[in-house]
């Protein structure tokens, strides 16, 4: 699906540019913990940007319903993961600490998805 690679080619884009950020705007500006963080959500971000494309992909070959959740669960694991880390990193607030395991179980079942999709269907 189109939209998919769409979604990976944006959340990679954004990936680079917020990596980027972390290493000449942050530093020395928050903390190595909090900095570290940041980089955390970089990398997650950058392996489900992956993550995206290759649904984008595959769901050309395999049109079933768990191709496109593990889309959409990539995308949803990305903005809670990521986005929870990088809003946590730069303002220590742990509330958004807390939501950061929701998108790694969204991670996890979109991983279970693609991976049982793959198993039967190819």
């Amino acid at each position: 699906m189109k939209l998919f690679l769409v979604l990976g080619v944006i959340n990679g884009f954004l990936a680079v540019a917020l990596g980027a950020f972390g290493a000449h705007g942050l530093e020395g500006r928050i903390s190595e913990k909090a900095l570290g963080t940041w980089e955390k959500a970089v990398n997650y971000q950058m392996f489900h940007t992956m993550a995206l494309l290759v649904t984008g992909l595959v769901i050309n070959k395999i049109q079933t319903g768990g191709v496109m959740w593990a889309g959409w669960l990539f995308f949803i694991g990305i903005v809670l993961f990521s986005g929870s880390l990088y809003i946590y990193s730069t303002t220590g607030i742990k509330t958004f600490a807390m939501i950061t395991p929701l998108g790694g179980v969204a991670f996890l079942l979109g991983w279970v998805l693609l991976g049982y999709a793959v198993v039967k269907y190819l």
